[in-house]
């Protein structure tokens, strides 16, 4: 999936203060945990401004003042968005070893059971994803799925992730048919929450790739042209926003329309990023 990070719900990272709150003598320790939704918001700012640079500044600032005050959730939802971060910017060491850590603070934090896990392997194997490590993706993927499809009352923007991300490992894999499903789960999963349509757009470009790997170009022609139109009727949804998170859904997406030749409609929608960032 584009687009910042899976969030952790902020009922299981905000506390009235430090996870630590009392000292091995039963005293209250005075530290407190680090303002998760400044730091959210902040984050958000740069990213609406394309500043890497300063996220990445901002979420190692954080990173630091976690770890100091010994805030074991607020270190989980930096190294969330951290994990995001150096996957975008291409950043191997970077996004796997947060990756690490934040499983790490997963089992610590005795969190196994718990959407915030699902989505702290989500994230973890969508990096591992990225950088080759499909059979690593694979088995976090699986504890992710275990836990959402377990849970009442799991987003459809977090299991529609799940389905599209862990659709594109199976691709990466050349497992076409196990890829196709997932996909059809996920676009289904959109198409039930509100705004869903940049999701299923994203979903059957995916679907094009994932049939052009399994037919080959000239057999999937026929299929592959017919996601591509149906994913620019998602994409020209009237009722959709034309924010920040329009602009990189489609800078993501243009370079799909090029690749199966689809050149006027890959520039159409770089035009609205354009217009979308001159505005902002």
């Amino acid at each position: 999936m584009v687009g910042r990070e899976n969030g952790i719900p902020r009922e299981d990272y905000v506390e009235p203060r430090c996870l630590l709150g009392m000292d091995p003598m039963g005293e209250e320790d005075t530290l407190r945990p680090i303002p998760q939704r400044r730091v959210m918001e902040k984050l958000d700012e740069y990213i609406s401004r394309r500043d890497y640079d300063g996220a990445e500044r901002h979420l190692k600032y954080w990173l630091e003042e976690a770890k100091m005050v010994r805030d074991m959730r607020g270190e989980l939802l930096v190294r969330n968005e951290l994990i995001g971060h150096y996957r975008k910017t291409g950043d191997r060491d970077g996004a796997l070893e947060n990756a690490a850590a934040a499983e790490n603070l997963v089992e610590r934090l005795g969190m196994e059971n718990t959407v915030s896990a699902g989505t702290t392997w989500v994230n973890a194997a969508t990096a591992c994803n990225a950088f080759g490590e499909n059979g690593r993706a694979l088995v976090l993927f699986e504890k992710a799925r275990n836990v959402y499809e377990k849970t009442a009352g799991v987003s459809p923007a977090l299991l529609g992730g799940l389905y599209n991300n862990m659709a594109l490992t199976y691709g990466a894999l050349g497992r076409y048919d196990e890829a196709l499903a997932l996909y059809e789960k996920a676009f289904d999963t959109m198409g039930t929450m509100s705004g869903g349509e940049l999701e299923q757009g994203i979903t059957c470009l995916n679907m094009a790739d994932a049939y052009a790997g399994k037919l080959g170009m000239e057999q999937a022609e026929s299929r592959i042209f017919a996601l591509l139109d149906q994913a620019l009727a998602l994409l020209d949804t009237k009722t959709t926003p034309r924010d920040g998170y329009y602009a990189f859904v489609c800078e993501k997406c243009a370079p799909t329309f090029d690749y199966y030749g689809y050149f006027a409609a890959a520039e159409e929608l770089r035009e609205r990023v354009r217009e979308i960032y001159e505005r902002a």
